[in-house]
């Protein structure tokens, strides 16, 4: 454990001085591909057995220092990143239940991840168990493992719920039964919430939000711990021999457990779906992360302060019917997020708005400060009406399933002065009684 608040010197860590020279800021390695040294040094680098670079749609020098560095700020073994969220989940999905199987999962996610698992997933052979459960009532999990269930995946906090996953108590029901915790850190970011200190096997990014922070591009990160038992007899997919692996000069086939037992896990993403798929991250796309990351810990600061004070002024509002966030000690999640968020829970929250629909929509387009669109942990700050947007696609049944209001309005903080934000608000608040 570092004895540093947030251990900043590993955003810089990671750094190779023979290779990067030193550089203040990281180079960005615009190429498609590498000089090989000789016919041997090309064999081992197919063979992962020399350290190296290949085509910058599997591995890339920026991009290499980018996952790295959210390695260690995890304290994981190894990170891939990739060029969005969405293909982060989507690549561990399908290795985890590769072939078939199925994941036990909340209901309280993205609109596009409940989608893309209840009409995309299936026609893959992969199935997705909602429960509510994951969430509210972890020990009644065991009855909805199923046989062939390949791993638990939950949001750390909700969007846009709030809602708080207990991962310690996840953690220790899906490892009873030799399946992964597959955590998506998006909101909380390694400052924030370090899930694999909690028991998760998997952490995913959308490194478009919070990690980068400016809303200037879309990246992805898969993070293992290096730990997961992958040989327990539910994984062949990392134990049998693969082509990708063949030693060049005997032709013998290892598996990722045997070529890289650190890091198997993201090591088959990285030679199989990345490289045949394709979603691979620019390094100039990389070079904005990490430059969004070096400035983590003071942006998220400032949106978790920002946040409490925006509450403040909404609980007093006459304007406003609910506020579901998990600072306040009235949520029922109050007691979590003191345990895995004492820095404070991320500064994404939302209320419900009291009155009519068009009163709602005189309020969202009164906005002036507040930046409406669908983005969250901006540097900007950010107002969206979610049901509409962001969860647009899920039917009004799966919404409720959700505990989505069709009056839920979702509030991103960002670095603005508070009173500035406030007083916007109180003028579309305003502005909605005049329709």
């Amino acid at each position: 454990m570092s004895h540093y608040h947030f251990d900043t010197l590993k955003i810089r860590a990671a750094y190779d001085p023979a290779l990067h020279n030193q550089a203040v800021s990281p180079p960005i390695y615009q190429t498609t591909a590498y000089e090989f040294k000789d016919t041997k040094n090309a064999d081992g680098l197919f063979a992962l057995t020399d350290p190296g670079f290949l085509y910058t749609r599997v591995n890339n020098p920026t991009v290499d220092i980018l996952e790295r560095r959210i390695a260690e700020l995890d304290g994981g073994s190894a990170a891939l990143a990739l060029a969005s969220g969405m293909a982060a989940i989507s690549y561990t999905l399908l290795t985890l239940a590769e072939g078939g199987g199925r994941i036990l999962t909340s209901p309280y996610l993205y609109g596009g991840s409940t989608d893309a698992f209840q009409r995309i997933f299936p026609n893959f052979g992969i199935h997705f168990d909602l429960s509510a459960a994951v969430i509210d009532n972890p020990s009644e999990l065991e009855k909805d493992i199923k046989p062939d269930t390949k791993a638990i995946f939950v949001e750390s906090i909700g969007n846009p719920t709030g809602a708080i996953a207990d991962l310690e108590a996840i953690a220790e029901v899906a490892h009873s039964h030799g399946i992964p915790l597959v955590v998506d850190n998006t909101f909380a970011t390694p400052y924030l919430l370090n899930p694999i200190q909690y028991g998760a096997d998997i952490v995913i990014y959308s490194a478009t939000k919070a990690l980068n922070g400016h809303g200037n591009l879309i990246a992805g990160l898969i993070v293992e711990t290096g730990k997961f038992p992958w040989d327990n007899g539910k994984f062949p997919q990392l134990q049998k021999p693969e082509y990708v692996l063949r030693d060049r000069s005997t032709g013998e086939k290892r598996s990722f457990l045997e070529a890289v037992p650190q890091a198997p896990f993201v090591t088959r993403i990285r030679l199989t779906y990345l490289n045949y798929f394709g979603a691979a991250l620019g390094p100039f796309d990389a070079y904005l992360t990490l430059i969004g990351v070096e400035t983590l810990s003071e942006r998220l600061q400032k949106q978790v302060e920002n946040a409490k004070k925006v509450v403040a002024y909404l609980q007093k509002n006459e304007h406003v019917a609910w506020i579901q966030y998990s600072g306040l000690e009235s949520s029922k999640y109050y007691q979590l997020g003191r345990k895995y968020f004492p820095k404070g829970v991320p500064g994404i929250f939302s209320f419900g708005f009291k009155g009519t629909i068009e009163e709602s929509e005189a309020f969202l387009n009164a906005i002036k400060l507040w930046s409406y669109h669908v983005n969250v942990g901006d540097a900007r700050s950010l107002i969206v009406n979610s049901p509409k947007t962001t969860h647009s696609e899920l039917t009004p049944e799966e919404q409720k399933q959700a505990a989505i209001e069709s009056n839920l309005i979702r509030l991103s903080l960002g670095l603005e002065d508070p009173q500035d934000l406030i007083a916007d608000l109180d003028q579309a608040f305003a502005a909605s009684q005049r329709v």
